[in-house]
């Protein structure tokens, strides 16, 4: 498995796992484009072989950082993939200068939390009925290290 940036043409096989991964709340190509666009933004992809696993994508502005979205095809979840995107988009924001890094998760999204934790987050805050279906999310944060 190799992690790399993501390129313009990376968007339609991304936008397909989103398709294929969530049923809500999910980007499409528009938004992926958006992104692309964005010189704040910083995407990546994992990659087996020629297909594409998962992806993670992080905005830095200033000393601060927000981890957008992390998507890991499902077959291949719970194998370390997203934990290695997570790396990946931590290195890169701390790197740009970030000094704080933050994320949304679902309350519900008990694995996603527990990589978190285990990567040094912690929960700051939730957000009540954040997401379009109405679940709350946690608001967690990663400060980088003195």
């Amino acid at each position: 498995m190799l992690i790399r940036e993501w390129k313009f043409e990376d968007i339609l096989a991304l936008s397909a796992l989103e398709e294929q991964c969530f049923s809500t709340d999910r980007w499409n190509y528009r938004t992926f484009a958006s992104c692309y666009e964005n010189s704040a933004f910083h995407g990546f992809v994992a990659v087996d072989g020629d297909e594409i696993i998962g992806y993670g994508g992080i905005t830095v502005a200033a000393d601060v950082a927000d981890i957008e979205n992390i998507l890991v095809a499902e077959r291949y979840r719970r194998g370390g993939v997203g934990t290695k995107i997570l790396k990946k988009l931590t290195g890169c924001a701390f790197s740009a200068g970030a000094k704080e890094i933050f994320l949304e998760v679902r309350v519900s999204n008990t694995p996603a939390v527990l990589m978190y934790l285990k990567s040094g987050f912690c929960g700051v805050y939730a957000r009540t009925r954040y997401y379009s279906d109405g679940e709350d999310c946690l608001v967690m944060k990663l400060s980088a290290e003195k």
